[in-house]
């Protein structure tokens, strides 16, 4: 039986522009989980290179690792700083509620 070789899958060599990683983070948000979100926003800044995104939005390069990996907790300043360092906006709708049966 011969091995199959596999690698990581890594979202950062997938992302082609800006709307994929908006629609990457949009997922995240969706899904609800903090963790989710800081992990997404990592991996997008990997994309778009940490050490510019930690500049533009006045981080440590450092510290932006440990807040944007998915046992981080980043405050929301910090979010919405790296939120704008990647061109990227949030934005708030209502929420969708369930249909109840009647």
């Amino acid at each position: 039986m011969t091995k199959t070789e596999t690698t990581a899958w890594d979202p950062v060599n997938h992302f082609k522009d800006r709307e994929d990683m908006a629609a990457y983070l949009e997922a995240a948000l969706e899904d609800g989980d903090p963790s989710l979100v800081a992990a997404a926003l990592g991996d997008i800044a990997r994309a778009k290179g940490m050490s510019l995104i930690a500049r533009e939005a006045g981080l440590g390069r450092e510290s932006l690792y440990k807040a944007l990996s998915s046992s981080g907790n980043p405050e929301l300043a910090t979010v919405l700083k790296v939120i704008s360092a990647l061109g990227l906006q949030l934005h708030a709708s209502p929420a969708v509620e369930a249909e109840t049966a009647v």
